[in-house]
């Protein structure tokens, strides 16, 4: 896991999944918000107007740990980027991916904002064919409900305490970050 330049960019955040048996990163996902710069994603597209006037977040860069683990610790990120948008009074959460992981979006209800299912390459990541898919966060809860989730109980009743947004410094100053793990790891421990 290494600290990028954008890690670090006004109106970015990094959300770290961490094991609680032994604090060991399990997952990471970089937030950024259009409250200071455009998104990364306008470096390749134009944003339809809808969401080019609106607030928002694209979620980037998602590495989880392998296996059911790893399955697990996505699936939390994503409802800590839905309730770090919720917190943030953000409108839409915005994600590019390749396919076959856009279908993990498709199937969280995340939406087309190009035509549907269309790819497009995107210059910003090597020109790689990319969907552009957003959710409206406000109406998300309604529309998990509606579509009778499956995980909808786990994004909206389940309280997790381990997930904590109230941490979260929007100032952008900087903040020391802790990986105690990183020198073990790096011998292979």
């Amino acid at each position: 896991m290494t600290i990028e330049t954008a890690d670090r960019d006004r109106g970015t955040v990094v959300l770290l999944a961490e094991s609680r048996l032994d604090g060991a990163p399990l997952g990471t996902m970089r937030v950024q918000t259009n409250a200071y710069a455009p998104l990364a994603v306008e470096q390749s597209v134009r944003l339809p107007e809808h969401l080019a006037t609106s607030r928002l977040a694209e979620a980037t860069r998602l590495g989880v740990a392998g296996g059911m683990m790893g399955r697990v610790v996505k699936v939390a990120l994503c409802k800590a980027l839905w309730m770090f948008c919720e917190m943030h009074e953000i409108d839409y959460m915005v994600i590019t991916a390749r396919s076959p992981l856009d279908r993990e979006y498709e199937a969280m209800l995340f939406k087309d904002v190009f035509g549907a299912g269309e790819f497009l390459p995107m210059s910003h990541v090597g020109g790689l064919p990319h969907r552009v898919l957003a959710k409206d966060v406000a109406a998300a809860r309604q529309r998990w409900e509606e579509a009778r989730h499956p995980l909808f109980n786990y994004m909206v009743h389940t309280h997790h305490p381990d997930i904590d947004l109230h941490s979260v410094d929007l100032s952008f100053e900087w903040e020391p970050v802790r990986c105690p793990e990183a020198p073990m790891m790096a011998y292979g421990r």
